[in-house]
């Protein structure tokens, strides 16, 4: 996939994900504690996913303009730093309304690392692996989906939300010495000028891409963002159970990454961006019928081997459109990512508070029908062109 002395970085910037996603996700998975220990509504425990989401929107093409100058070994391993300041800080707040600042400052991180990680990664391999190459990084977060994610409810569950936040950040401190030692020095990718932005912003195929990735989000957050409360109330799950059930959804997290990663260069990433999301859909449709713990199980397969997938195939789909214009396009679609979630957040929130909890899966349904159908759109305007 690459020279053998670039691997060990690509390897890094992998683990940097893992933390990245592990910390963003550590969240959803320890709601229902945070909502017991701050004394608050689930739903109002659930603003803190939107604000960070609104953070990492608006934060990732931002600072990809303030940063791009930067030496990207510095600029990753400080952000890794910044992120395990924000997740002690966190750990330290009393109440819920000190906590939300800490928290939209703590996720300055993944707004800066995840598109930066995915634009160096690109600049580490030959531009025959560069699809390859982004979405083995980004297999960092199909692994926090298995791994993190579970293992943060777990400690959550049995500890407290304040034990799993400190986990996350000796994770960061650790992922941050990693990327120091092996990511070369001077990886300097060049600053877009203000006409790329205009470019990348003016492109219909590129902004039509970045909004199939919103669509997508949206459209899984509006129940993912409440799994923990919804399982504990519908099923009476326990931390244990609900971590089993993280679990499974991560495994199968992971399984579809590689395969994506294994295949997206043969196959291409527009029909990966299909598959996936469609198998996404699948399990939202489903979700009604799944009446035991068992049936919903199997119901999250589908939701397992695309959610990640997904995200991966839409990376790999900027980088190979426009090479130049990635380190744009990739902090937009990441940008695209977190407005989908603090859509879909703030959606399911919404239903929650007004005992409209049924209808989480068909909002999310039709949002990701759209997606599909935008997808679909984007692909036969560029074979048009």
């Amino acid at each position: 996939m690459s020279r053998p002395a670039h691997r060990g970085a690509l390897w890094a910037l992998l683990a940097g994900n893992f933390v990245i996603g592990t910390g963003v996700m550590v969240v959803p998975g320890t709601l229902n504690e945070i909502s017991t220990s701050l004394a608050v509504t689930v739903a109002t425990a659930g603003q803190l996913i939107t604000a960070a989401a609104i953070v990492m929107c608006l934060g990732a093409p931002l600072l990809a303009a303030v940063v791009a100058g930067w030496d990207r070994r510095q600029l990753l391993a400080l952000t890794l730093l910044w992120y395990a300041a924000g997740h002690v800080a966190a750990a330290l707040m009393p109440s819920f309304g000190a906590l939300l600042p800490v928290r939209m400052l703590t996720v300055v991180a993944p707004a800066i690392f995840t598109p930066q990680a995915a634009a160096c990664a690109g600049m580490l391999v030959p531009p025959e692996h560069r699809g390859r190459a982004v979405t083995f990084v980004f297999l960092g977060w199909s692994m926090a989906s298995v791994l993190g994610l579970p293992i943060g409810a777990l400690i959550g569950g049995h500890l407290g939300w304040r034990m799993a936040f400190a986990a996350v950040a000796l994770l960061s401190i650790a992922s941050a010495a990693s990327v120091w030692l092996t990511l070369p020095r001077d990886i300097r990718p060049a600053a877009l000028t203000a006409a790329a932005w205009s470019r990348v912003l003016r492109s219909p195929v590129l902004m039509g891409i970045v909004s199939v990735t919103a669509l997508q989000g949206a459209g899984q957050f509006v129940l993912f963002s409440y799994f923990g409360p919804v399982l504990k109330r519908n099923f009476d799950a326990d931390p244990t159970m609900l971590s089993v059930m993280w679990a499974l959804f991560g495994a199968f997290g992971l399984v579809g990454n590689m395969l994506v990663s294994r295949f997206i260069d043969r196959v291409g990433a527009g029909r990966m961006v299909l598959a996936t999301s469609s198998l996404i859909a699948l399990s939202l449709f489903l979700w009604p019928w799944a009446g035991t713990l068992p049936w919903l199980a199997a119901v999250l397969v589908p939701w397992g081997l695309g959610c990640f997938a997904t995200n991966s195939a839409q990376q790999a789909r900027l980088v190979a459109l426009a090479p130049a214009l990635a380190p744009g396009s990739v902090a937009l679609n990441s940008s695209g990512i977190y407005i989908g979630q603090a859509v879909g957040a703030g959606l399911g929130g919404w239903l929650l508070a007004n005992d409209a909890a049924a209808w989480m899966n068909w909002v999310g349904f039709g949002l990701l029908l759209l997606a599909i159908a935008l997808s679909l759109g984007v692909d036969r305007s560029r074979r048009a062109a």
